[in-house]
């Protein structure tokens, strides 16, 4: 299955073919589109904040707290901006929805849409370490899954 395939990549810091990406991001819209503004919540559940393109620290996060499908996790958003590494969080973050949507709820933040992610680096990241013609396009991917989380 490409989801493993991802989760392996995405394990290493690294990222996916543009082309993969359009495909996740697609793929996780599809979760979203299915999922209520109202999460339902068991307990126990671990909550993160303020990622803000932090990879390593996310990393740390699952090792500390456990490993997905084992703990359930809520996201409370800003995946991106002011890290290193906010395509590589991102990809991580949406690559676990694909695989274990149960299991991890991704609330959408402030950095979370296209005019604060233009402002504080997501975009320029995006341009930096993606082929130009397509950057534009996966950043609208990015805008478009932003729009369906709760």
């Amino acid at each position: 299955m490409i989801i493993d395939e991802w989760i392996e990549l995405t394990e290493q810091c690294t990222y996916l073919p543009e082309k993969d990406f359009r495909e996740l991001c697609e793929l996780v819209c599809d979760v979203l589109v299915e999922e209520s503004n109202l999460q339902p919540i068991s307990s126990p559940v671990t909550v993160c904040g303020d990622i803000h393109g932090q990879y390593y620290d996310l990393m740390e996060l699952f090792s500390i707290a456990g490993p997905l499908p084992d703990t359930s996790y809520i996201f409370m958003g800003d995946f991106v901006d002011r890290g290193y590494y906010s395509i590589e969080t991102l990809t991580r973050l949406l690559v676990m929805k694909a695989k274990y949507p149960d299991k991890i709820i991704l609330l959408r933040g402030n950095h979370e849409s296209r005019l604060v992610s233009t402002d504080y680096g997501f975009y320029d990241e995006c341009l930096l370490n993606m082929a130009i013609p397509t950057s534009g396009e996966c950043v609208a991917k990015c805008s478009t899954c932003y729009r369906l989380q709760p």
